[in-house]
């Protein structure tokens, strides 16, 4: 019996000391984990304000692909596509999102001195009026998150964007697969955001092309003209609102941590 005593207090000394161990490792890894990002994100920006390690990919969808294949110990993607992408119902049923990191706005970006971000601001105002933008918000689970907008007036510059768009006859919306602001289904693109460039594209009378654009580089696509317009859950960064001509925000959002449930 005194034998098995000891064994027992020596058992006991094992597992206090190997507690006490664990709690060190988590720490450590705490400190070690990699969180993917989308490259020239809000996440990304918000990661690295926090020294956390990054894995750099292409989309925020990619980012979640990571977490889910364990390649990344978690994500940080908006609030708003963790709301669609990941939970009970989902394609992703076990990523949960923790903290928020962030708050921020959304906004859609064009040239530096467009005359094209007035004429949205138009349109936006216009369809919050008459309810248009709050049904396409309700159609797509964001209406908690949409912003009031107000009525504007828009005068056309002779040589600005929006008579450049017309004269071309369409309108060009740069974006990313992220869901719920823009997702392609049945080879048609959908979303918040697309369903409201498609309105903006009815209003100035031109057809609407969408062109998938990695994220990182959306400025150079913008003053190159290979797009005429970043709309895609943009968050009105200083870096965005100094370098585009920017719309009024129109949703609220965060940036948050997206982890395996277990």
């Amino acid at each position: 019996m005194k034998k098995f005593g000891v064994i027992l207090l020596a058992a006991a000394m094992c597992l206090g000391l190997a507690g006490c161990g664990s709690k060190a490792d988590d720490k450590k890894a705490d400190s070690e984990k990699v969180y993917a990002v989308e490259a020239g994100s809000a996440g990304e920006e918000a990661a690295n304000e926090k020294g956390y390690k990054t894995n750099a990919v292409n989309s925020q969808a990619d980012a979640l692909m990571e977490v889910q294949a364990g390649t990344s110990d978690a994500a940080i993607i908006d609030l708003l596509m963790a709301g669609a992408m990941i939970g009970e119902g989902t394609s992703y049923p076990d990523l949960i999102h923790t903290d928020e990191l962030t708050t921020e706005e959304y906004g859609v970006g064009c040239r530096k001195g467009s005359d094209l971000a007035a004429y949205i601001n138009s349109v936006f105002g216009e369809a919050y009026a008459d309810g248009t933008m709050k049904d396409i918000a309700s159609k797509y689970g964001v209406q908690e998150a949409l912003l009031e907008q107000s009525k504007s007036d828009f005068t056309e510059a002779a040589d600005g964007d929006v008579a450049y768009i017309k004269s071309k006859g369409s309108l060009i919306v740069g974006i990313t697969d992220f869901a719920p602001m823009d997702y392609e289904e049945n080879g048609e693109w959908i979303g918040f955001d697309a369903d409201m460039a498609k309105l903006v594209a009815e209003k100035l009378g031109v057809e609407v092309k969408f062109v998938v654009i990695d994220w990182d580089t959306k400025l150079m696509e913008l003053n190159s003209k290979n797009i005429d317009v970043v709309w895609n859950g943009m968050t009105l960064t200083n870096e965005v609102t100094s370098s585009m001509e920017c719309t009024n925000a129109y949703c609220n959002n965060a940036q948050v941590v997206v982890v395996k449930s277990n």
